[in-house]
């Protein structure tokens, strides 16, 4: 069962699933239908149908399927999003980027490609930007 985030706006309409805290450390194949958030330690696939966050202490290698990626912590591999990544100003990602938008905050590290997805007009092929952007400390 699907659950709100304490303080989420009453109009909000992502569910959360769960997360993984900081100290846990998980490997495998993690499949939510809903937002979740993790701060621990995850080698594997994480897919989701809507948000996955990686907080500040998350250190994650693998993949990630989502519609929404918002990275604050560290990602190691692959992510596919229908949606956005952002990677905000203490994220940092090493590996490929496969989406429509990408949003980097000022300190946010990514190193890797960025495959621009275009939008459901198939007859638009991807663009691919090779990025190695440092943020200022």
């Amino acid at each position: 069962m699907a659950w709100r985030w304490p303080g989420a706006k009453s109009g909000a309409n992502e569910d959360w699933t769960g997360f993984i805290d900081q100290g846990v450390s998980m490997e495998g194949t993690l499949q939510v239908k809903g937002t979740f958030r993790i701060d621990g330690n995850m080698k594997g696939n994480i897919i989701s149908e809507q948000t996955v966050i990686l907080g500040d202490g998350a250190k994650v290698e693998g993949q990630i399927e989502g519609n929404r990626v918002v990275i604050a912590g560290r990602f190691d591999g692959v992510i596919f999003a229908k949606g956005r990544v952002e990677i905000q100003a203490k994220g940092v990602v090493t590996g490929e980027v496969h989406s429509p938008c990408m949003v980097i905050d000022p300190g946010g590290i990514f190193d890797g490609r960025c495959h621009m997805l275009g939008s459901s007009d198939s007859s638009v092929a991807p663009v691919t930007i090779p990025i190695r952007a440092v943020g200022q400390a």
